[in-house]
């Protein structure tokens, strides 16, 4: 018997594997909701619950048996269950979808800071002066590749440290992002400036540790070690005080990932400046970032001054348009 049927041994065993299969087949890596779903079969076990048709009162008490103090918590916790019972309904395994506990609605959580174009510069030039050390020689021009390809094209910090010199095609400036979030391979284009940007770097790293072989980390201290996603970010938090920025105290600290979330938001800023339509190009983003739905990429989109002010001025216009014609 293998660990993961050990795993699942209440009455919905079949049923939770054959979900979680399901999902997988569809290329989610469906890790976390799958540890989820084993604290609700535990619970299943420990009550000794045959019978699932009282689904609204054995979800509020599974809930309060896994008590969740942040609504985010509580509300992925929530969510997968959720799908779960959506996906008994479709296999006939209840005869229809009963009444769901409803997700909490978050009112302390802080927008992400976002990185304007002259703080992100600031940030890559403070990187570049890194001092080497025994353990990690050329920091400066290591470091300040990684943020300048954070910010200038939205990777996830993982999707950067898995890089990989045969996923940097410079001929057709592409990036092949594999082992993604979702389990999927996606392809991100980059323009002539960070392509100059990228072979530079490259060249660089030639000349002081010998030429790459395809699969040698793109961003390495030692040979054939990437450095960790832990890493960049400690280093991050360590620059971040030099740059004396400007917090609002409706903004969390800048953190790393800020720099994926002032991706999303300056194109957005950009799309409505240059006069596009943002509605009819959010799906490009989405698929840009690798989000399995243009929903995911919203989460991202940060409402700030300039986005505000720029769609405000697009209403104004139309507003104007429309009572002139009234």
């Amino acid at each position: 018997m293998n660990s993961q049927s050990k795993d699942f041994q209440s009455s919905l065993a079949d049923e939770i594997k054959s979900f979680s299969s399901y999902k997988r087949a569809l290329g989610r890596r469906f890790d976390t909701e799958e540890k989820a779903l084993r604290l609700f079969d535990r619970y299943l076990v420990q009550e000794q619950i045959m019978d699932i048709s009282t689904t609204p009162d054995l979800l509020e008490a599974f809930l309060c048996s896994r008590p969740r103090t942040q609504p985010r918590s509580y509300n992925h916790l929530v969510g997968v269950v959720r799908r779960l019972f959506h996906w008994l309904v479709i296999q006939g395994r209840l005869a229809r979808l009963p009444t769901l506990p409803q997700f909490r609605r978050s009112t302390s959580e802080r927008i992400p800071f976002i990185f304007d174009i002259h703080q992100a510069q600031q940030l890559i030039e403070t990187a570049s002066h890194l001092p080497d050390n025994s353990r990690a020689p050329h920091r400066g021009m290591i470091y300040a590749m990684i943020f300048r390809i954070l910010y200038g094209l939205g990777l996830r910090v993982g999707e950067v440290t898995r890089l990989q010199r045969g996923d940097v095609d410079l001929c057709r400036r592409l990036l092949i992002i594999r082992q993604t979030k979702f389990s999927k391979t996606r392809l991100v284009p980059f323009g002539p400036r960070m392509t100059v940007q990228l072979e530079k770097y490259l060249q660089d790293r030639e000349c002081q540790r010998g030429k790459f072989s395809s699969d040698s980390p793109v961003f390495s201290f030692r040979r054939n070690e990437p450095i960790s996603p832990g890493t960049i970010s400690q280093t991050f938090h360590r620059l971040v005080p030099r740059l004396h920025l400007h917090v609002p105290d409706s903004v969390i600290p800048p953190c790393v990932h800020c720099l994926r979330h002032s991706f999303a938001v300056n194109t957005l800023l950009r799309w409505y400046r240059s006069g596009v339509d943002p509605s009819q190009k959010l799906i490009f983003l989405s698929t840009f970032l690798g989000h399995v739905n243009p929903q995911s990429t919203a989460v991202y989109l940060t409402i700030t001054a300039d986005l505000f002010q720029e769609a405000n001025q697009r209403f104004q216009h139309f507003a104007q348009s429309v009572l002139t014609e009234v």
